[in-house]
Protein backbone atom coordinates (compact mmCIF):
# COMPACT_ATOMS: atom_id res chain seq x y z
CA UNK A 1 0.00 0.00 0.00
CA UNK A 2 0.82 3.56 -0.37
CA UNK A 3 1.35 6.09 3.00
CA UNK A 4 0.88 9.57 2.29
CA UNK A 5 2.90 11.86 5.05
CA UNK A 6 3.10 15.58 5.47
CA UNK A 7 7.13 14.71 3.83
CA UNK A 8 6.48 12.15 1.61
CA UNK A 9 4.90 9.34 0.50
CA UNK A 10 6.30 5.70 0.22
CA UNK A 11 4.79 2.25 -0.65
CA UNK A 12 5.18 -0.21 2.19
CA UNK A 13 4.28 -3.68 2.75
CA UNK A 14 5.27 -6.63 4.80
CA UNK A 15 6.41 -9.27 3.57
CA UNK A 16 7.85 -12.94 4.20
CA UNK A 17 11.54 -12.95 3.12
CA UNK A 18 13.57 -16.27 4.10
CA UNK A 19 11.30 -17.69 5.90
CA UNK A 20 10.21 -14.03 8.70
CA UNK A 21 8.10 -11.40 8.34
CA UNK A 22 9.36 -7.92 7.20
CA UNK A 23 8.71 -4.61 6.42
CA UNK A 24 9.52 -3.55 3.03
CA UNK A 25 9.53 0.53 2.29
CA UNK A 26 10.24 1.87 -1.10
CA UNK A 27 10.38 5.72 -2.52
CA UNK A 28 12.56 7.67 -4.38
CA UNK A 29 13.68 9.58 -1.53
CA UNK A 30 14.23 7.33 1.94
CA UNK A 31 16.27 10.02 3.67
CA UNK A 32 13.37 10.66 5.86
CA UNK A 33 13.48 7.13 7.33
CA UNK A 34 15.93 8.07 9.60
CA UNK A 35 13.95 6.05 12.79
CA UNK A 36 13.86 3.11 10.08
CA UNK A 37 16.13 0.38 10.68
CA UNK A 38 17.31 -2.06 8.30
CA UNK A 39 18.96 -2.87 5.21
CA UNK A 40 18.80 -0.03 2.31
CA UNK A 41 19.71 -0.53 -0.47
CA UNK A 42 18.65 0.52 -4.45
CA UNK A 43 15.95 -1.48 -7.49
CA UNK A 44 15.02 0.03 -10.03
CA UNK A 45 13.73 4.00 -9.55
CA UNK A 46 13.52 3.51 -6.22
CA UNK A 47 15.58 3.19 -2.86
CA UNK A 48 14.31 0.18 -0.57
CA UNK A 49 14.32 -0.10 3.74
CA UNK A 50 13.88 -3.61 4.20
CA UNK A 51 13.57 -4.17 7.91
CA UNK A 52 12.37 -6.48 11.23
CA UNK A 53 8.67 -5.89 12.37
CA UNK A 54 10.30 -4.23 15.35
CA UNK A 55 9.72 -1.88 18.33
CA UNK A 56 12.08 1.06 16.25
CA UNK A 57 10.08 0.50 13.22
CA UNK A 58 6.83 0.56 14.57
CA UNK A 59 7.10 3.79 16.41
CA UNK A 60 8.90 5.00 13.22
CA UNK A 61 5.71 4.05 11.22
CA UNK A 62 3.93 5.86 13.54
CA UNK A 63 6.11 8.71 13.92
CA UNK A 64 6.40 9.45 10.31
CA UNK A 65 2.43 8.23 9.79
CA UNK A 66 0.28 9.91 11.67
CA UNK A 67 -3.01 8.28 11.24
CA UNK A 68 -1.21 5.49 12.70
CA UNK A 69 -1.01 7.09 15.92
CA UNK A 70 -3.74 6.04 18.18
CA UNK A 71 -6.20 9.08 19.48
CA UNK A 72 -8.66 9.33 22.41
CA UNK A 73 -12.12 8.55 20.50
CA UNK A 74 -14.36 10.82 22.56
CA UNK A 75 -18.38 9.85 23.08
CA UNK A 76 -18.46 8.76 19.66
CA UNK A 77 -20.22 5.09 18.44
CA UNK A 78 -16.85 2.56 18.52
CA UNK A 79 -15.62 -0.81 18.99
CA UNK A 80 -12.57 -2.43 20.30
CA UNK A 81 -11.39 -5.62 18.58
CA UNK A 82 -8.87 -7.59 20.84
CA UNK A 83 -6.40 -10.01 19.05
CA UNK A 84 -4.29 -12.31 21.88
CA UNK A 85 -1.97 -13.30 18.51
CA UNK A 86 -1.05 -10.26 16.83
CA UNK A 87 -2.34 -11.47 13.84
CA UNK A 88 -6.07 -10.20 13.56
CA UNK A 89 -5.72 -6.50 12.61
CA UNK A 90 -6.12 -7.12 8.90
CA UNK A 91 -9.04 -9.09 9.60
CA UNK A 92 -10.70 -6.93 11.34
CA UNK A 93 -9.54 -3.48 9.51
CA UNK A 94 -11.58 -5.17 6.50
CA UNK A 95 -14.53 -5.76 8.68
CA UNK A 96 -14.90 -1.90 9.87
CA UNK A 97 -13.91 -0.83 6.09
CA UNK A 98 -16.83 -2.75 4.67
CA UNK A 99 -19.04 -2.89 7.62
CA UNK A 100 -18.26 -0.69 9.92
CA UNK A 101 -19.19 3.17 8.45
CA UNK A 102 -19.35 5.55 11.30
CA UNK A 103 -17.77 2.98 13.98
CA UNK A 104 -14.00 3.88 15.50
CA UNK A 105 -11.66 1.06 15.78
CA UNK A 106 -9.14 0.16 18.83
CA UNK A 107 -7.36 -2.53 17.47
CA UNK A 108 -4.74 -2.33 20.26
CA UNK A 109 -7.47 -3.82 23.05
CA UNK A 110 -6.18 -6.15 25.79
CA UNK A 111 -6.29 -6.77 29.16
CA UNK A 112 -3.43 -6.06 31.67
CA UNK A 113 -5.00 -9.65 32.71
CA UNK A 114 -4.66 -11.30 29.11
CA UNK A 115 -0.97 -10.10 28.58
CA UNK A 116 0.11 -11.47 31.55
CA UNK A 117 -1.13 -14.70 30.74
CA UNK A 118 0.33 -14.69 27.41
CA UNK A 119 3.68 -12.64 28.51
CA UNK A 120 2.81 -9.86 25.90
CA UNK A 121 3.86 -6.60 26.86
CA UNK A 122 1.47 -3.10 26.12
CA UNK A 123 4.27 -2.45 23.38
CA UNK A 124 3.90 -5.23 21.19
CA UNK A 125 0.20 -5.47 21.65
CA UNK A 126 0.20 -1.90 20.28
CA UNK A 127 3.11 -2.64 17.81
CA UNK A 128 1.21 -5.54 16.26
CA UNK A 129 -1.76 -3.35 15.34
CA UNK A 130 0.43 -0.96 13.51
CA UNK A 131 1.94 -3.49 11.27
CA UNK A 132 -1.69 -4.95 10.75
CA UNK A 133 -3.16 -1.55 10.05
CA UNK A 134 -0.50 -1.48 7.26
CA UNK A 135 -1.14 -4.76 5.73
CA UNK A 136 -4.35 -3.77 5.87
CA UNK A 137 -4.29 -0.09 4.21
CA UNK A 138 -5.87 1.19 7.28
CA UNK A 139 -5.85 4.69 6.80
CA UNK A 140 -8.43 6.17 9.28
CA UNK A 141 -8.38 7.24 12.78
CA UNK A 142 -7.47 4.53 15.74
CA UNK A 143 -8.10 3.89 19.22
CA UNK A 144 -5.60 1.97 21.76
CA UNK A 145 -7.34 0.31 24.82
CA UNK A 146 -5.70 -0.86 28.09
CA UNK A 147 -8.29 -2.50 29.26
CA UNK A 148 -8.91 -3.61 32.71
CA UNK A 149 -6.03 -2.06 35.08
CA UNK A 150 -6.22 -2.69 38.73
CA UNK A 151 -3.15 -1.00 39.60
CA UNK A 152 -1.03 2.18 39.38
CA UNK A 153 2.18 0.28 37.92
CA UNK A 154 -0.02 -0.89 34.83
CA UNK A 155 -1.24 2.37 33.89
CA UNK A 156 2.79 3.60 33.61
CA UNK A 157 2.99 0.65 31.28
CA UNK A 158 0.67 1.91 28.96
CA UNK A 159 1.52 5.67 29.00
CA UNK A 160 5.09 4.11 28.18
CA UNK A 161 3.53 2.00 25.48
CA UNK A 162 1.61 4.87 23.78
CA UNK A 163 -1.94 4.06 24.58
CA UNK A 164 -4.49 6.69 24.74
CA UNK A 165 -7.48 4.83 26.52
CA UNK A 166 -7.08 3.34 29.97
CA UNK A 167 -9.95 1.21 31.69
CA UNK A 168 -9.84 1.31 35.33
CA UNK A 169 -10.99 -1.45 37.00
CA UNK A 170 -11.71 -0.59 40.73
CA UNK A 171 -12.99 -4.48 40.54
CA UNK A 172 -11.10 -5.09 43.88
CA UNK A 173 -12.99 -2.26 45.95
CA UNK A 174 -16.43 -3.36 44.82
CA UNK A 175 -18.05 -4.81 48.04
CA UNK A 176 -20.82 -7.42 47.87
CA UNK A 177 -22.11 -7.33 51.62
CA UNK A 178 -25.02 -8.97 53.12
CA UNK A 179 -27.47 -6.51 54.25
CA UNK A 180 -26.58 -7.28 58.23
CA UNK A 181 -23.08 -5.92 57.13
CA UNK A 182 -23.53 -2.53 54.97
CA UNK A 183 -23.63 -0.55 58.40
CA UNK A 184 -19.61 -1.91 59.10
CA UNK A 185 -19.28 -1.77 55.56
CA UNK A 186 -19.87 1.87 55.63
CA UNK A 187 -17.83 2.47 58.54
CA UNK A 188 -15.16 0.62 57.08
CA UNK A 189 -14.84 2.42 53.37
CA UNK A 190 -12.14 4.57 52.88
CA UNK A 191 -13.27 8.30 53.54
CA UNK A 192 -9.85 10.07 53.63
CA UNK A 193 -9.64 9.52 49.93
CA UNK A 194 -13.64 10.30 49.39
CA UNK A 195 -13.03 13.79 51.42
CA UNK A 196 -16.54 12.54 52.49
CA UNK A 197 -18.44 11.16 55.50
CA UNK A 198 -21.58 9.08 55.18
CA UNK A 199 -23.94 12.16 57.13
CA UNK A 200 -22.98 14.19 53.78
CA UNK A 201 -23.51 11.02 51.40
CA UNK A 202 -27.15 11.03 52.79
CA UNK A 203 -27.84 14.34 52.80
CA UNK A 204 -26.89 14.54 49.35
CA UNK A 205 -29.22 11.57 48.19
CA UNK A 206 -31.28 9.92 50.46
CA UNK A 207 -34.84 11.28 49.58
CA UNK A 208 -34.19 12.92 47.01
CA UNK A 209 -35.90 12.46 43.50
CA UNK A 210 -33.90 11.89 40.33
CA UNK A 211 -35.67 12.11 37.05
CA UNK A 212 -34.60 10.96 34.04
CA UNK A 213 -35.97 10.31 30.52
CA UNK A 214 -37.12 6.39 31.18
CA UNK A 215 -38.66 7.19 34.65
CA UNK A 216 -37.53 8.49 38.34
CA UNK A 217 -36.22 7.01 41.22
CA UNK A 218 -35.89 8.48 44.76
CA UNK A 219 -33.64 6.51 46.97
CA UNK A 220 -34.00 5.39 50.55
CA UNK A 221 -31.17 6.25 53.40
CA UNK A 222 -30.67 2.07 53.66
CA UNK A 223 -30.13 2.21 49.54
CA UNK A 224 -27.97 5.03 49.89
CA UNK A 225 -25.50 3.08 52.40
CA UNK A 226 -25.89 -0.06 49.90
CA UNK A 227 -24.63 1.81 47.53
CA UNK A 228 -21.67 3.39 49.53
CA UNK A 229 -21.09 0.14 51.62
CA UNK A 230 -20.81 -1.57 47.44
CA UNK A 231 -19.30 1.19 45.40
CA UNK A 232 -17.38 3.49 48.10
CA UNK A 233 -13.88 1.93 47.87
CA UNK A 234 -14.46 1.29 44.27
CA UNK A 235 -14.84 5.43 43.88
CA UNK A 236 -11.61 5.75 46.11
CA UNK A 237 -9.66 3.59 44.12
CA UNK A 238 -10.83 4.64 40.46
CA UNK A 239 -10.02 8.73 41.99
CA UNK A 240 -6.65 7.40 43.13
CA UNK A 241 -5.94 5.99 39.55
CA UNK A 242 -7.17 9.00 37.54
CA UNK A 243 -4.72 11.52 39.91
CA UNK A 244 -1.88 8.91 39.10
CA UNK A 245 -2.89 8.78 35.51
CA UNK A 246 -2.84 12.80 35.06
CA UNK A 247 0.39 13.64 36.84
CA UNK A 248 2.24 11.03 34.77
CA UNK A 249 0.99 11.34 31.45
CA UNK A 250 1.96 14.46 28.76
CA UNK A 251 -0.51 13.61 25.69
CA UNK A 252 -3.70 13.27 25.25
CA UNK A 253 -5.54 10.47 26.93
CA UNK A 254 -9.56 9.43 27.83
CA UNK A 255 -10.93 7.15 30.29
CA UNK A 256 -12.84 4.49 30.78
CA UNK A 257 -14.76 3.21 34.16
CA UNK A 258 -15.47 -0.67 34.45
CA UNK A 259 -17.36 -2.15 37.41
CA UNK A 260 -19.05 -5.19 34.97
CA UNK A 261 -16.77 -8.21 36.11
CA UNK A 262 -18.49 -7.86 39.52
CA UNK A 263 -20.87 -10.33 40.97
CA UNK A 264 -24.22 -7.84 41.26
CA UNK A 265 -25.73 -5.61 38.99
CA UNK A 266 -25.65 -2.39 39.36
CA UNK A 267 -28.61 -0.34 39.75
CA UNK A 268 -29.60 2.96 38.32
CA UNK A 269 -28.99 4.36 41.22
CA UNK A 270 -26.00 3.17 41.82
CA UNK A 271 -24.85 4.16 38.52
CA UNK A 272 -26.14 7.50 39.58
CA UNK A 273 -23.45 7.49 42.54
CA UNK A 274 -20.66 6.39 41.16
CA UNK A 275 -21.17 9.23 38.79
CA UNK A 276 -22.11 11.72 40.99
CA UNK A 277 -18.97 10.51 43.72
CA UNK A 278 -16.23 10.19 40.57
CA UNK A 279 -17.28 13.88 39.25
CA UNK A 280 -16.76 15.23 42.81
CA UNK A 281 -13.36 14.02 42.92
CA UNK A 282 -12.08 15.37 39.77
CA UNK A 283 -12.34 12.25 37.49
CA UNK A 284 -13.46 12.90 33.89
CA UNK A 285 -14.88 9.76 31.70
CA UNK A 286 -15.68 9.16 28.00
CA UNK A 287 -17.32 5.36 28.84
CA UNK A 288 -18.45 3.69 31.48
CA UNK A 289 -19.45 -0.21 31.64
CA UNK A 290 -22.07 -1.05 34.77
CA UNK A 291 -22.49 -4.68 35.57
CA UNK A 292 -25.61 -5.41 33.32
CA UNK A 293 -28.76 -7.87 34.12
CA UNK A 294 -27.41 -11.48 33.88
CA UNK A 295 -27.02 -13.38 30.40
CA UNK A 296 -23.85 -12.22 29.08
CA UNK A 297 -21.16 -14.84 28.52
CA UNK A 298 -17.93 -15.46 26.23
CA UNK A 299 -18.26 -16.45 23.06
CA UNK A 300 -22.32 -17.13 23.31
CA UNK A 301 -24.89 -14.87 22.46
CA UNK A 302 -27.16 -13.17 24.94
CA UNK A 303 -28.44 -16.04 26.91
CA UNK A 304 -30.60 -13.88 29.54
CA UNK A 305 -33.74 -12.02 29.26
CA UNK A 306 -33.93 -9.57 26.21
CA UNK A 307 -36.71 -6.82 27.42
CA UNK A 308 -34.90 -6.43 30.53
CA UNK A 309 -31.55 -6.25 29.12
CA UNK A 310 -33.05 -3.34 26.72
CA UNK A 311 -34.61 -2.05 29.65
CA UNK A 312 -31.50 -1.70 31.88
CA UNK A 313 -29.23 -0.27 28.69
CA UNK A 314 -31.64 2.69 28.46
CA UNK A 315 -31.45 3.30 32.00
CA UNK A 316 -28.10 3.17 31.87
CA UNK A 317 -27.88 5.56 28.94
CA UNK A 318 -30.53 7.75 30.71
CA UNK A 319 -28.23 7.68 33.84
CA UNK A 320 -25.25 8.73 31.53
CA UNK A 321 -27.28 11.45 29.92
CA UNK A 322 -27.91 13.26 33.19
CA UNK A 323 -24.21 13.49 33.96
CA UNK A 324 -22.45 14.48 30.19
CA UNK A 325 -23.43 12.19 27.71
CA UNK A 326 -21.17 9.38 28.15
CA UNK A 327 -21.11 6.47 26.24
CA UNK A 328 -22.59 2.83 27.83
CA UNK A 329 -19.07 0.38 27.35
CA UNK A 330 -20.53 -3.17 26.51
CA UNK A 331 -17.71 -5.75 28.01
CA UNK A 332 -17.81 -9.39 26.95
CA UNK A 333 -19.46 -8.44 23.85
CA UNK A 334 -18.85 -11.10 21.50
CA UNK A 335 -21.53 -12.74 19.30
CA UNK A 336 -24.28 -10.81 21.24
CA UNK A 337 -25.74 -10.93 17.74
CA UNK A 338 -29.80 -10.79 18.74
CA UNK A 339 -29.76 -7.84 20.46
CA UNK A 340 -27.22 -5.50 19.00
CA UNK A 341 -29.53 -3.13 16.81
CA UNK A 342 -31.93 -2.68 20.32
CA UNK A 343 -29.09 -1.73 21.99
CA UNK A 344 -27.25 0.53 19.88
CA UNK A 345 -31.27 1.94 19.83
CA UNK A 346 -31.39 2.00 23.42
CA UNK A 347 -28.55 4.18 24.01
CA UNK A 348 -28.88 6.48 20.67
CA UNK A 349 -25.62 5.28 19.51
CA UNK A 350 -23.62 6.43 22.31
CA UNK A 351 -22.19 3.29 23.06
CA UNK A 352 -18.90 0.89 23.09
CA UNK A 353 -18.46 -2.49 21.93
CA UNK A 354 -15.59 -4.51 23.52
CA UNK A 355 -14.61 -8.16 21.49
CA UNK A 356 -11.52 -10.20 22.16
CA UNK A 357 -12.12 -13.81 22.04
CA UNK A 358 -13.53 -14.55 19.35
CA UNK A 359 -11.02 -13.40 16.94
CA UNK A 360 -9.05 -16.33 18.94
CA UNK A 361 -12.15 -18.24 17.98
CA UNK A 362 -11.98 -17.08 14.71
CA UNK A 363 -8.29 -18.33 14.12
CA UNK A 364 -9.12 -22.11 15.85
CA UNK A 365 -11.84 -22.36 12.93
CA UNK A 366 -9.06 -22.17 10.38
CA UNK A 367 -6.91 -24.73 12.25
CA UNK A 368 -9.49 -27.52 12.43
CA UNK A 369 -10.36 -26.98 8.34
CA UNK A 370 -6.23 -26.94 8.03
CA UNK A 371 -4.24 -28.52 10.61
CA UNK A 372 -6.77 -30.78 12.53
CA UNK A 373 -3.83 -32.49 14.65
CA UNK A 374 -3.51 -29.05 15.93
CA UNK A 375 -6.33 -28.22 16.84
CA UNK A 376 -7.09 -31.65 18.87
CA UNK A 377 -3.83 -30.77 21.15
CA UNK A 378 -5.77 -27.46 21.45
CA UNK A 379 -8.93 -28.55 22.06
CA UNK A 380 -7.31 -31.68 25.14
CA UNK A 381 -5.19 -28.48 26.43
CA UNK A 382 -8.56 -26.09 26.98
CA UNK A 383 -10.00 -29.28 28.11
CA UNK A 384 -7.45 -30.02 31.07
CA UNK A 385 -7.06 -26.18 31.83
CA UNK A 386 -10.90 -25.44 32.14
CA UNK A 387 -11.25 -25.53 35.54
CA UNK A 388 -8.52 -22.79 36.42
CA UNK A 389 -9.28 -20.99 33.21
CA UNK A 390 -12.96 -20.18 33.86
CA UNK A 391 -11.70 -18.59 37.51
CA UNK A 392 -11.69 -15.36 35.42
CA UNK A 393 -14.95 -15.40 32.86
CA UNK A 394 -18.35 -15.24 32.54
CA UNK A 395 -18.93 -19.07 31.11
CA UNK A 396 -20.93 -22.01 31.95
CA UNK A 397 -19.67 -24.33 29.60
CA UNK A 398 -19.77 -27.94 31.62
CA UNK A 399 -16.78 -30.42 30.16
CA UNK A 400 -18.90 -33.23 30.71
CA UNK A 401 -21.18 -31.75 27.91
CA UNK A 402 -18.12 -31.10 25.57
CA UNK A 403 -17.73 -33.19 22.87
CA UNK A 404 -15.33 -35.78 23.50
CA UNK A 405 -12.22 -35.69 20.58
CA UNK A 406 -12.53 -39.56 19.58
CA UNK A 407 -16.42 -38.96 18.43
CA UNK A 408 -15.29 -36.17 16.37
CA UNK A 409 -14.02 -36.93 12.57
CA UNK A 410 -11.37 -34.42 10.74
CA UNK A 411 -14.06 -33.10 8.92
CA UNK A 412 -16.29 -32.25 11.48
CA UNK A 413 -13.74 -30.59 13.91
CA UNK A 414 -15.13 -27.04 12.90
CA UNK A 415 -18.18 -27.80 14.71
CA UNK A 416 -16.18 -27.88 17.73
CA UNK A 417 -15.70 -24.07 17.60
CA UNK A 418 -19.05 -23.48 17.31
CA UNK A 419 -21.09 -25.54 19.78
CA UNK A 420 -21.33 -23.72 23.15
CA UNK A 421 -19.73 -26.08 25.38
CA UNK A 422 -16.26 -26.45 23.52
CA UNK A 423 -17.18 -23.01 21.89
CA UNK A 424 -16.46 -21.75 25.57
CA UNK A 425 -14.36 -24.43 26.70
CA UNK A 426 -11.43 -23.16 23.61
CA UNK A 427 -12.49 -19.32 24.14
CA UNK A 428 -10.91 -19.61 28.27
CA UNK A 429 -8.34 -21.53 26.92
CA UNK A 430 -6.26 -19.68 25.32
CA UNK A 431 -3.52 -19.24 28.16
CA UNK A 432 -2.56 -22.81 28.85
CA UNK A 433 -2.39 -23.56 24.87
CA UNK A 434 -0.30 -20.55 24.16
CA UNK A 435 1.90 -20.93 27.06
CA UNK A 436 2.44 -24.20 26.96
CA UNK A 437 5.98 -25.24 26.80
CA UNK A 438 8.18 -29.15 26.03
CA UNK A 439 10.45 -30.56 27.96
CA UNK A 440 12.97 -27.87 27.08
CA UNK A 441 10.75 -25.41 28.22
CA UNK A 442 10.29 -23.66 24.69
CA UNK A 443 6.27 -22.80 23.96
CA UNK A 444 5.78 -25.73 21.52
CA UNK A 445 2.33 -24.73 20.23
CA UNK A 446 2.26 -20.24 19.72
CA UNK A 447 4.83 -21.05 17.22
CA UNK A 448 3.03 -23.57 15.60
CA UNK A 449 -0.32 -21.57 15.49
CA UNK A 450 1.52 -18.67 14.19
CA UNK A 451 2.33 -20.95 10.97
CA UNK A 452 -0.71 -21.82 10.27
CA UNK A 453 -2.42 -19.20 10.11
CA UNK A 454 0.27 -17.00 8.43
CA UNK A 455 0.11 -20.07 5.31
CA UNK A 456 -3.66 -19.26 5.24
CA UNK A 457 -3.45 -15.41 5.94
CA UNK A 458 -5.66 -14.55 3.13
CA UNK A 459 -8.48 -17.21 4.57
CA UNK A 460 -8.36 -16.29 8.24
CA UNK A 461 -8.35 -12.63 6.91
CA UNK A 462 -11.61 -13.74 4.90
CA UNK A 463 -12.86 -14.72 7.64
CA UNK A 464 -12.56 -11.99 10.57
CA UNK A 465 -13.83 -9.82 7.58
CA UNK A 466 -17.10 -11.93 7.84
CA UNK A 467 -17.08 -12.52 11.43
CA UNK A 468 -16.11 -9.09 12.50
CA UNK A 469 -18.51 -7.77 10.32
CA UNK A 470 -21.21 -9.51 11.72
CA UNK A 471 -21.04 -7.41 14.63
CA UNK A 472 -20.50 -4.39 13.23
CA UNK A 473 -23.12 -3.88 11.26
CA UNK A 474 -26.02 -2.77 13.71
CA UNK A 475 -23.36 -0.60 15.45
CA UNK A 476 -22.57 1.37 12.09
CA UNK A 477 -26.55 1.89 11.41
CA UNK A 478 -26.97 3.56 14.42
CA UNK A 479 -23.53 5.02 14.48
CA UNK A 480 -23.09 8.73 15.98
CA UNK A 481 -20.41 11.11 16.03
Amino acid sequence: MTLHSERLSADIDIDVVGGQRVLVLRATDLDAFEGFEGRRFDAADNRIIEGPLSETNAAALRREFTHLQPRPLGTGTSAGVGDRLGLATPGQAAAFARHGRGVTPVFAQQSIREMDRLGRSPRAVLDDATFGCVIAGWTGRVGADLDHIRDVADIDRGIDAGFTTFTLDPGDGVRNVASSAVEAAVTATNWSVLEDDIEAVLRRYAGVTVGLDTGSFTPSEQEVKRAVAKYGDAVALTAQMSRHLASRNPNAYEIEVAVDETAVETTLFEHHYLATELARLGVRWVSMAPRYSDGFEKGLDFIGDKPTLIENFAGHHAVAQLHGGYKISMHTGSDKFSVYPQLVEATAGRIHLKTSGTSWLTALAVIARREPALLREIYRLSLESYVDARASYQVSADAERAPRLDAVSDGELEEIVSLPDSRQILHVGYGAVLTATDDAGHRRMDADIREVLLTHRDEYALRLESHIGRHLTAFSEGAVS
